[in-house]
């Protein structure tokens, strides 16, 4: 399922009125977040128009991947959302499960899986997050999982040591039996340099099995993209 928006303002707003009634649905929601640039969007919307209206405290913060670097970085998924989100709701410390990328990065993989297993129910004997949010790169890469690791996606650990193909930075990634476990899925897709790749997963077109975000499960995913990103459809 898909839905488009006119910008990423009208689509973040969609979200943050989903999340909102999610949070009276549930005693509490295990989600695991995103890094990039159309989340840091979503954060703001979400701190300015329903600081007031969502139970945050209602709310489990986990993330679907994070560069090996100190919280404190500028590159750090979990201190973008701090920037824009968590310094301007009224969240719990106890309900944020960082991936302690300061670590050396084989450490950070095992303690973050375990922080994962111990703290996320589990279905199937597989952790299930409430919601996962995930992004896709112009590239089809998806969480931290990349074209040329695809493999990662099958395997059996929660999670596993990735690297970005061009700088070859070190992430910590949510695998892809994780992903495809959580109970909803929702793609945040936007700008016009995902058109192209939006355009080969929807329609099944050319060799589009090679990119990870192909193979998050269709059923439970709902893309939300701006009308750029959707160009193609």
């Amino acid at each position: 399922m898909h839905k488009i928006f006119d910008s990423k303002q009208e689509l973040a707003t969609y979200f943050g009125e989903y999340l909102l009634n999610k949070t009276k649905e549930k005693p509490d929601l295990n989600i695991a977040l995103s890094g990039g640039s159309t989340p840091k969007v979503i954060f703001e919307v979400l701190a300015r128009d329903f600081e007031k209206s969502i139970d945050w405290t209602k709310i489990r913060f986990f993330w679907g991947d994070e560069r090996c670097v100190l919280p404190t970085n500028p590159e750090s998924n979990f201190g973008m959302t701090r920037e824009h989100l968590f310094d301007h709701v009224k969240t719990r410390a106890i309900n944020i499960f960082r991936v302690k990328g300061e670590l050396d990065p084989q450490e950070a993989v095992k303690a973050y899986s375990a922080t994962i297993n111990d703290n996320v129910p589990h279905v199937n004997h597989i952790p299930q997050f409430d919601i996962m949010l995930l992004g896709m790169g112009d590239d089809g890469h998806t969480a931290s999982i990349f074209p040329h690791q695809i493999k990662l996606w099958d395997s059996n650990n929660i999670c596993e040591l990735a690297q970005h193909p061009e700088t070859g930075q070190v992430r910590v990634s949510l695998t892809g039996k994780v992903i495809n476990n959580s109970k909803e899925i929702i793609f945040l897709v936007t700008g016009a340099n995902k058109a192209e790749k939006v355009d080969e997963i929807f329609n099944k077109k050319n060799n589009y099995q090679q990119y990870p975000a192909a193979l998050v499960n269709m059923n439970k995913a709902t893309w939300l993209l701006d009308k750029e990103a959707a160009e193609s459809l």
